[in-house]
C-alpha cells in the first residue's frame, strides 16, 4: 500500500526555523532547538505514514525547547522497527527521554517502553493504545493518552480495553473536534471522519497538552 505523504505544511516545517535546526539521516529526523530542555522526545510515526508528515508537530515541540526525534521505520511500519529508539539513546546515553507515537507508532512505542522502562521517563500515545506485549501497568512511567473526538480510525472498544495495560495514574484527554489524521500532516486518511477544527488547532492543543505533561515530568 502506498504510504501517506507529507502535505505542504509538513514540507515547509522540514526547513526548521525560529532557532530550530533540522537534521536528516537514514535513521531519523531530528528537530533541535538552540537552547534545549529535558527530556528529549522520541516519536514513532503512524503505520504507512511517511515520517516527514510529523514535521509540524516535531517543529512545534522543538520551538518549546524539546529536541524531537522522528524515528524512520522499515516500510513505514513501526511494528518492524520497535527497537529503533535504542540507537538514539545509545548515541546520547546521558540524556533523559520520553517515547511516544501516533496510532500504530504509539502502540509500538508502548512495546518499546515496556521492555525499556528504566531508560525512559514517560510515554505518550496519540490515537493509540497499549496491548499486552506493551503493558506499562507495572512500570513507574508517566503516561499521557490523547485522542480526537471525531477519530473513526481508532477502534474505541480496543482503546477502552487497552486501558488495563496502562498505569492507574495515566492522564487521558480528548481533543474536541479533532480526528485521527490531525495528529499528523498528511491530508485525509481512509476511514476517518472529517475534523471539526482546523489542523493547526488540533496540533496546537496537542502540543500544549504535551508540553504541560513534559514540564510536570521534569519537575518530578
Amino acid at each position: 500500500m502506498q504510504p501517506y505523504s507529507p502535505d505542504a505544511e509538513a514540507l515547509e516545517a522540514m526547513k526548521g526555523g525560529s532557532g530550530v535546526s533540522v537534521t536528516e539521516s537514514k535513521e531519523w529526523i531530528v528537530f533541535e532547538p538552540r537552547n534545549g530542555k529535558q527530556p528529549d522526545v522520541l516519536f514513532y510515526p503512524g503505520g504507512l505514514v511517511r515520517p516527514e508528515s510529523y514535521a509540524p508537530l516535531a517543529l512545534s515541540l522543538a520551538k518549546e525547547g524539546y529536541r524531537t526525534w522522528i524515528i524512520r521505520m522499515p516500510l513505514n511500519l513501526a511494528v518492524l522497527g520497535i527497537k529503533r529508539a535504542d540507537k538514539v539513546i545509545e548515541l546520547l546515553p546521558e540524556q533523559t527521554y520520553v517515547i511516544g507515537g501516533h496510532s500504530l507508532g504509539g502502540a509500538m512505542a508502548a512495546r518499546y517502553a515496556s521492555d525499556n522502562s528504566g531508560r525512559l521517563k514517560g510515554v505518550f500515545l496519540l490515537a493509540a493504545y497499549a496491548d499486552k506485549k506493551g503493558s506499562l501497568r507495572s512500570t513507574p512511567l508517566s503516561v499521557l493518552s490523547l485522542v480526537g473526538s471525531e477519530d473513526d480510525v481508532l477502534n474505541r472498544q480496543v482503546f477502552e480495553r487497552g486501558k488495563v495495560f496502562l498505569p492507574e495514574q495515566t492522564e487521558y484527554a480528548e481533543i474536541t473536534g479533532g480526528n485521527h489524521a490531525g495528529f499528523g500532516s498528511y491530508g485525509k486518511q481512509k476511514g476517518d471522519n472529517p475534523a471539526l477544527i482546523a489542523p493547526d488547532k488540533q496540533r496546537s492543543i496537542t502540543v500544549s497538552l504535551l508540553v504541560s505533561w513534559l514540564e510536570r515530568l521534569e519537575a518530578k
